[in-house]
């Protein structure tokens, strides 16, 4: 992970806690235990980091709700 990915990372994590209204702790641990990061944020950076916040969250909510995740219920 370069410095741009992390902050990135970062700032999606914050996006989404923000949107869930949920803490940022609870939601890294989350998007980690499920792959998220490292399996879809990172890899995905290039692409990702052009489209609106709201769009990503959206996203991030579609990988976390196929593998039976419902954070910001």
């Amino acid at each position: 992970m370069n410095k741009d990915s992390f902050s990135f990372v970062i700032y999606m994590i914050h996006a989404c806690a923000d949107a869930w209204n949920k803490r940022p702790s609870k939601v890294y641990k989350i998007l980690q235990s499920k792959g998220c990061i490292g399996g879809f944020l990172v890899p995905n950076y290039d692409i990702l980091h052009t489209q609106s916040t709201a769009y990503i969250i959206e996203d991030i909510q579609e990988y976390l709700r196929v593998r039976g995740t419902f954070i910001w219920a």
